[in-house]
């Protein structure tokens, strides 16, 4: 007993029975929400909505940027021309002779002395070392020139301060904020189409089940009266025709049933491909199996200034209008003066800070930028000109829009009112109906009444059991495109 008990143990865990779901319209929303690929999308447009009205606000602040350079040039600069330098190279050799030729002018009157001077020997080496170091110091001074420009090094670090860039980043900055909100209210619109689309296939599978069940019971009634006049075709008492007109009726009954399973089935599969589930998950909804749904039948109080206020795709046209009112201030911009402050260090290689020097050196620097436009043949003018139209547009359509949303929420709130008094309707319908089935059964049992009238009053309670179920599924679809129409459509 124990062994036994043991493998059927075994036997659940390896082969469980798959068990069905059970949903409410509440799960279903809030599996839809989480799974719609569209509400992702909309929460990453959210995110970088936000990254950019933060990466607006970085242009209020100052800033810093570094670069560097190196060049490599076929030639050096040069500050002494090539006949410069030879009389710099040849300065000492140029002095000497200068001073023989004066001594020899300054003697001229002693030729005596004037030879005697220029046939010395130490006169003469005199002269050779001035020339010498005059020829020395020529080259010293082409040497300290030579600029080796072809090899060089540059660096900077820069700081920018934007002051006044006339009006153009306070305008980006709002601009930002109005894309967030957009972003914001594109998610609001995405969330409630999403809550719209699962109402709808919710509604509509329990609305296909309460269908399934009445025509699995209107089979069963049909089925049954077929029953009863075969027997009576048998004792004589009804004739064939009557029979034939009952089979029609049951094969009727039973398209109908194929047809309202066929329904059912693809109206599951569009809830759990909504739901982000599998399609051929087994689901069940609380309110399949209701005798009649749980309607509210009271007409809620709006305010038309309230619904204008919530619904998003009017707060997304508002955007739009805000968004151009900003494009045209950085527009005028253009216009403008413009001023930053900048500052930095600049470092190159070779320098001339002091001199020509062979290495780093730098400097800092501090400065006031100011741009002022003057003349550029009324661009920026056509450009404010076309965003003002484009402004123009969308509030047009903005008026527009608010229009026909008026109209929505009055047609709405009209379905909803007529939608009730349908109801009332198919529930009094339905008390009528069964009164005459089971009058018209009594009557056909009693054999006072024929199958034709008992068919007929099988028709008619199906009927009025439909209708009744379309007026119960009306009545919450009419309250949901209310809600929608008036943008309070939330979880």
């Amino acid at each position: 007993m124990n062994r036994l008990f043991v493998l059927l143990l075994l036997a659940c865990v390896l082969h469980p029975v798959e068990a069905q779901r059970i949903l409410s319209l509440d799960s279903c929303r809030a599996m839809a929400l989480r799974n719609n690929k569209q509400m992702s999308v909309s929460r990453v447009k959210q995110e970088v909505a936000k990254n950019l009205r933060k990466s607006a606000r970085t242009k209020y602040l100052p800033h810093v940027s570094a670069v560097g350079a190196y060049v490599y040039t076929s030639k050096e600069i040069s500050l002494l021309s090539d006949d410069t330098k030879n009389e710099l190279g040849n300065m000492g050799t140029t002095a000497s002779t200068g001073i023989q030729n004066a001594a020899g002018q300054m003697f001229a009157d002693v030729p005596q002395l004037g030879t005697l001077l220029a046939n010395s020997a130490v006169f003469q080496g005199l002269m050779g070392k001035v020339g010498a170091a005059g020829n020395q110091f020529g080259q010293h001074i082409i040497d300290q020139f030579e600029s080796d420009t072809r090899n060089t090094f540059a660096g900077a670090i820069t700081v920018t301060q934007p002051i006044f860039m006339g009006g153009a980043i306070v305008a980006l900055n709002k601009m930002a904020d109005i894309g967030e909100q957009m972003a914001a209210n594109s998610a609001d619109a995405k969330r409630q189409q999403t809550l719209f689309q699962i109402d709808q296939a919710y509604w509509q599978v329990v609305s296909l089940r309460h269908k399934q069940k009445l025509a699995e019971g209107y089979l069963k009634l049909i089925s049954k009266l077929d029953t009863d006049v075969q027997k009576m075709i048998r004792e004589g008492v009804a004739t064939r025709s009557e029979g034939l007109s009952v089979s029609v009726k049951v094969n009727e009954a039973e398209m109908t049933l194929i047809k309202v399973n066929d329904g059912l089935t693809l109206s599951r599969m569009l809830l759990c491909q909504l739901c982000g589930m599998p399609v051929d998950e087994q689901v069940k909804l609380v309110d399949e199996e209701k005798d009649s749904l749980e309607v509210e039948t009271v007409n809620p109080q709006f305010s038309m200034e309230q619904a204008m206020e919530f619904r998003p795709e009017l707060r997304m046209l508002r955007n739009v209008v805000d968004l151009n009112k900003q494009t045209t201030n950085i527009l005028k911009a253009g216009n403008l003066p413009q001023v930053a402050l900048f500052g930095g260090y600049m470092v190159s290689n070779p320098n001339l800070y002091n001199g020509f020097q062979r290495k780093f050196a730098g400097v800092w620097n501090l400065g006031v930028l100011v741009r002022v436009p003057i003349w550029n043949w009324g661009d920026v003018a056509y450009k404010v000109r076309a965003a003002k139209g484009a402004g123009t547009i969308a509030a047009l359509e903005l008026d527009e829009a608010r229009e026909k949303i008026s109209l929505q929420i009055n047609q709405s709130s009209f379905k909803l009112n007529e939608a009730t008094k349908q109801l009332q309707l198919a529930r009094a319908s339905v008390e009528r109906a069964n009164e005459n089935l089971r009058t018209a059964d009594l009557g056909f049992q009693e054999g006072v009444i024929s199958s034709t009238t008992v068919m007929e009053a099988q028709t008619a309670w199906l009927q009025a059991q439909s209708q009744k179920i379309d007026a119960e599924v009306n009545l919450k679809l009419s309250q949901v495109n209310l809600q929608k129409a008036l943008g309070t459509l939330q979880e």
